[in-house]
């Protein structure tokens, strides 16, 4: 079975996993995957992230991150941007998600990028997700 969307794919399984408490998920990996990860875990929504091989492409492993109580770090975790209707931003158009509480996940000429990143690297591009 193909599928159309492996970045929605992603989201949901992290969402799910968040809603499981689960200490880790697994995701089939590729570029942009360990990008949007890399992302995730600059600004700490995970604490880690592994490259296991597995089968032909390999698994990444996302170590989620819970507070001090056993709440979760990711609150809500959304696609933006998706195969039918792509969504591209300039950079005088990134807004801050929630007041700066939020981030938004871009993938632009420069990689994978936080909205602040962009603001900093003054690059805009495609926005994948919205997390808070």
């Amino acid at each position: 079975m193909t599928m159309t969307d492996p970045i929605a794919d992603m989201l949901t399984r992290i969402r799910n996993a968040v809603r499981n408490d689960s200490e880790h998920v697994d995701v089939p990996a590729s570029k942009l995957k360990s990008g949007i990860a890399e992302v995730l875990k600059r600004e700490g929504y995970i604490t880690s992230y592994e490259a296991v091989p597995g089968n032909v492409q390999g698994v990444l492993r996302l170590e989620l991150k819970y507070g001090p109580d056993g709440e979760s770090v990711i609150e809500r975790i959304q696609r933006e941007s998706k195969p039918g209707r792509r969504e591209f931003t300039s950079v005088g158009d990134i807004k801050r998600v929630r007041n700066g509480i939020g981030i938004s996940i871009y993938t632009t000429s420069a990689g994978v990028l936080s909205d602040r990143e962009c603001r900093e690297k003054n690059v805009g591009g495609e926005k994948l997700a919205t997390v808070w």
